[in-house]
């Protein structure tokens, strides 16, 4: 019997991540209830779920995420081992064995970890291009970045991907490392988050060891993938770094590519000649998708379970979530959590339930018109008095109808107060913009990325 007991380290881990609000409470309720601690070794802690679906869920959602908080407790590097075990099953797994089911009467056999294909150790083995469903509203940057790992260095570089949360700028991104790296290449790739690239500069001061920070980045990279660089606003010092990194690393013709939620144009607190290298290569933005690529997603996630999801299902949450990538696969994701935790077959009704949350979001109460009339016209170049005023103008007329659409979707304002608040125009003529803009959506696949840009961008603001 092991000698070895980290049980305190795993309970206090799934504490910190409760009580540090990094997931949500529906979100934690999912996936830890259900996770127990089993045993330890000397490097290592094993845990039981309830399946393989279970598994690889929290492997992909928070491995990285645990292990790191385990090492902060326990001061040492333990590796999470899972033990797939049904209910009433008190069977123990034999060290360095992964226990998984068998579809035949229903037993538990032991076998060992499958190895699966050599993988980059900083990247998503599933972020590959196959994995990334094209369509409309990601087609030009899903080609850019095929071009980018067929040829790195050579062409489009430095690229920088930007859209919303969720619309898969880092899926897009590790998609180009795990290409490039696939083809066998002796090719030195990189890929971090600005987050982590800010606080390993903070510590290279703070022990000295500046200059091995430098060479890491600058002369031992051939391509560097860097998330989120918006996280590197009001951050000096780190901008500074960065902007010689990158004046290395384009010199030397290595390939750089970023990811930002906003165009280089719009980031605030940003050295100009840092955001000047941003847009001297290629800029790609992600939109969100339309009601086909969605339906497309949720088919491609549904062909890899094991769940059969009813069409109807999937039809039905692509009507009701239209606003990321990443909301579509979570109700996807609970949906064949809950066939496979419960064992029912997935219904309509029993998708609306589940869903309801998802489907019935509350209503932001500190979106205001005017702010909503702002951001639009903003957009567009007009003037929100251009909104209120009479003029009927092409110009004038289709950003009215989209600003009066988007305060109905986000607010809970009348026709009648929307009308007063557009120059005292009549609800009918709310209720025909509003109707106007929901008949060029189908008929028109610009305008839907369009409108649900904007109701992004009206929310992001709502929230500051």
């Amino acid at each position: 019997m092991s000698s070895y007991d980290f049980s305190i380290f795993w309970k206090e881990s799934i504490k910190q991540l409760k009580e540090d609000k990094l997931i949500s409470n529906q979100e934690f309720d999912m996936w830890f209830t259900n996770i127990n601690y089993v045993s330890s070794s000397e490097n290592s802690i094993t845990v039981s779920v309830p399946s393989n679906f279970y598994k690889d869920q929290v492997v992909q959602r928070y491995l990285d995420v645990l292990e790191s908080r385990l090492l902060q407790l326990s001061g040492r590097q333990l590796k999470l081992h899972f033990f797939i075990i049904q209910k009433n099953d008190k069977k123990i797994p034999s060290k360095n064995e992964v226990i998984i089911e068998s579809h035949e009467l229903n037993e538990i056999k032991p076998q060992i970890r499958q190895i699966k294909p050599k993988s980059h150790p900083q990247l998503r083995y599933d972020y590959t291009f196959e994995n990334f469903v094209v369509g409309n509203n990601n087609i030009f940057a899903a080609n850019a970045a095929k071009g980018i790992s067929d040829n790195p260095g050579s062409s489009y570089n430095p690229c920088l991907i930007y859209g919303g949360v969720g619309m898969g700028k880092t899926h897009l991104m590790q998609s180009i490392g795990n290409e490039i790296f696939k083809s066998g290449a002796d090719t030195k790739i990189v890929f971090i988050s600005a987050e982590t690239f800010v606080s390993e500069f903070i510590q290279s001061l703070k022990n000295k060891t500046q200059q091995a920070f430098k060479n890491r980045y600058r002369n031992n990279v051939d391509v560097l993938l860097i998330d989120d660089i918006h996280e590197f606003h009001s951050k000096e010092g780190t901008q500074d770094e960065l902007f010689h990194t990158f004046n290395a690393l384009y010199d030397a013709n290595k390939q750089m590519v970023f990811t930002c939620d906003r165009p280089p144009s719009e980031l605030v607190n940003f050295a100009n000649r840092l955001k000047s290298r941003f847009e001297m290569g290629l800029n790609v933005d992600l939109q969100p998708p339309n009601y086909e690529t969605r339906l497309a997603i949720l088919k491609n996630m549904n062909d890899e379970s094991k769940i059969n999801i009813p069409d109807e299902v999937m039809e039905m949450i692509c009507k009701n979530i239209t606003t990321n990538i990443r909301d579509l696969k979570a109700a996807l994701t609970k949906l064949i959590a809950y066939a496979d935790l419960v064992g029912k077959n997935i219904t309509t009704e029993i998708a609306q339930n589940q869903l309801k949350q998802a489907f019935n979001a509350p209503i932001q109460a500190n979106i205001t018109i005017d702010r909503v009339q702002r951001i639009v016209s903003e957009y567009f170049n007009i003037t929100p008095n251009d909104l209120k005023g009479k003029k009927r103008t092409k110009v004038i007329t289709f950003p009215r109808q989209i600003s009066m659409y988007i305060i109905r979707e986000v607010t809970d304002f009348s026709t009648t107060e929307i009308g007063l608040e557009f120059g005292g125009r009549d609800h009918t003529t709310v209720m025909h913009s509003c109707q106007r803009i929901e008949d060029r959506m189908k008929t028109d696949s610009t305008i839907e990325p369009l409108v649900m840009n904007l109701i992004r961008s009206v929310k992001e603001h709502g929230n500051k």
